[in-house]
């Protein structure tokens, strides 16, 4: 079999199904848990090919069908935004800019700004 040979999921499956699922959306401040039961199925070509991402080059062997059985959502206050790092690209393209802008004037002699308002 391919993949990291591991088999840490599957392994723990085998004796218990229950399982649980924490999914974070720290840009959204958002966290939601998922209680239920979680099956490993191998052999199924048909489940497989339902399942398998276009374009993507792995060989799939295996999927993991979760049964949910219980739901809770979490207050978002102590979840921490984070941002990707094309967010922050976006954020600060206009801030380069400007230091750009400030460091052409400073270097033609444009320094002085004395009595100028601020753009």
């Amino acid at each position: 079999m391919a993949g990291n040979a591991q088999y840490i999921t599957v392994g723990n499956l085998v004796g218990e199904s229950k399982a649980f699922l924490f999914l974070m959306d720290y840009r959204h401040r958002k966290r939601v848990k998922l209680w239920g039961r979680a099956e490993v199925v191998e052999n199924d070509a048909a489940l497989i090919e339902q399942l398998r991402v276009p374009d993507y080059g792995a060989t799939v062997e295996r999927a993991i069908l979760f049964r949910v059985e219980a739901v809770s959502e979490n207050c978002p206050q102590h979840i921490p935004v984070r941002y990707s790092e094309a967010e922050v690209q976006g954020l600060l393209a206009p801030l380069h800019a400007r230091i750009a802008e400030l460091e052409q004037r400073l270097s033609q002699g444009h320094g002085d700004t004395a009595g100028r308002e601020a753009p």
